[in-house]
C-alpha cells in the first residue's frame, strides 16, 4: 500500500483560526481527508483528531506540522509524541517552521531521524535550562526585594479601632463572632489578625 502523507493542526481554542496553519499545507497537496484539525489546548493529548490521526499513520507514512509546538504544550511532551511517532510508529515528520526537523533520509551515511532527533534534544535542552534560569531569577529578585523591604502579597486592610475592639473582646465584654463582625472579618480572619499582632 502506498505511503501516505498526513496533515496535522491544532489551535488552541474554538475561537481561534487554523487558516495559517492550513495555508502552510497547502504546497504539500495533502488530501482532505488525511488533514487532521483539533480545536483544543495542548495541555493533554486527549484529543480526538490527535488519536485518530495516531490510529491511521504506519510506518512510512509522512506527518507534516507547521510548528513544533502543534505537537504538545512542552518539549517533554513534544518529545514523548515525537519517539512515539519516530520510534513506535516509524513514520516520518516535517516541521515546516524549521526545516532540520525533517525525519526522511538525507543521504546514505546519515539519517533525517538522526538529525532531527539531536535538534530536538538541543531544544528540549535550551527550554528546560530557560525555564530554571527564569526561575532562578525569580527567586534572586524575591530575595533581593525582600532584603529591601519590599512587601509581596497584597497590603492588609486598615481596620479603624481595630486595638479598641480587640481590648473590648479580651476582656470578655464582647464574643469572637462580634468582635469579627465589628471588624469586617470572619472569626478566623480575626483570630489570624490579632495573632499577627501580637507577634509583630
Amino acid at each position: 500500500m502506498k505511503n501516505q502523507t498526513y496533515g496535522y493542526v491544532r489551535v488552541s481554542s474554538k475561537d481561534q483560526n487554523e487558516a495559517r496553519q492550513m495555508e502552510a499545507l497547502a504546497p504539500y497537496a495533502i488530501p482532505d481527508g488525511n488533514i487532521f484539525i483539533d480545536k483544543k489546548s495542548g495541555k493533554d493529548f486527549a484529543r480526538p483528531a490527535w488519536r485518530q490521526l495516531m490510529k491511521q499513520i504506519k510506518a512510512g507514512d509522512l506527518l507534516i506540522v507547521k510548528s513544533i509546538d502543534r505537537l504538545g504544550r512542552n518539549y517533554d511532551d513534544i518529545i514523548e509524541q515525537w519517539q512515539l511517532l519516530t520510534k513506535e510508529k516509524k513514520a516520518n515528520i516535517l516541521v515546516l517552521d524549521m526545516p532540520l526537523l525533517d525525519t526522511r533520509t538525507k543521504g546514505k551515511d546519515l539519517t533525517g531521524t538522526f538529525i532531527s532527533d539531536l535538534v530536538l534534544q538541543i531544544l528540549s535542552y535550551v527550554a528546560q535550562t530557560e525555564r530554571e534560569n527564569i526561575r532562578q531569577r525569580q527567586v534572586e529578585g524575591i530575595a533581593c526585594a525582600k532584603a529591601k523591604g519590599i512587601h509581596f502579597g497584597r497590603n492588609e486592610r486598615e481596620i479603624p479601632a481595630f486595638d479598641d475592639i480587640v481590648q473590648l473582646w479580651r476582656d470578655n465584654r464582647i464574643t469572637a463572632t462580634e468582635a469579627a463582625r465589628r471588624c469586617g472579618l470572619t472569626r478566623q480572619g480575626f483570630y489570624k489578625r490579632v495573632k499577627k499582632r501580637k507577634s509583630s
